[in-house]
């Protein structure tokens, strides 16, 4: 249970990139939980991911690396905070639900994984963190600067400087 969990379904098993293919599978969900509930509903769902992977984190036998590649639901807690713009944005416009406006998901996915791999600064920091939520907490970092792109990209995209 706790590996199912961990891996995001053994998503994080797939033998190269595994962290590519956990964020990848974060989107159908994030894009489900999105057109459910909006905004609202993708953040209270990422909470729980975070808790949910720290507690799955912290349950991996004494000795397991600091951070197993196969260990990926920290990339989908990451990659839904990537995505926090996008949905915010959205649910605020009162878009219709099920609007998958896909340069933004391209954007969002593409700058999580940069800063994912890159570990920048704060990113880098909180990977070197001891315990799960080290594990945990540079992905959400990553989300975050994700994030922070994405809302400037869509800034500069829809005018929000000026023509």
């Amino acid at each position: 249970m706790i590996r199912a969990i961990a891996s995001v379904g053994f998503v994080g098993l797939i033998p190269f990139a595994p962290g590519t293919f956990g964020s990848l599978a974060a989107l159908p969900g994030a894009w489900v939980l999105h057109a459910l509930g909006g905004f609202p509903l993708l953040a209270a769902a990422t909470l729980l991911v975070f808790v949910l992977g720290l507690w799955a984190v912290g349950k991996l036998p004494p000795g397991s690396d600091h951070d197993p590649s196969w260990v990926v639901i920290d990339e989908v807690a990451g990659q839904w905070i990537a995505l926090f713009p996008l949905s915010a944005g959205l649910w605020y416009a009162g878009a219709a639900p099920w609007t998958f406006p896909w340069p933004g998901w391209v954007g969002a996915f593409l700058m999580f994984r940069l800063f994912d791999i890159w570990k920048p600064w704060l990113v880098g920091r909180a990977d070197a963190l001891p315990g799960p939520l080290g594990v945990m907490l540079d992905d959400v970092v990553a989300g975050v600067l994700a994030a922070l792109a994405v809302a400037l990209a869509a800034a500069v995209a829809h005018g929000a400087f000026g023509a």
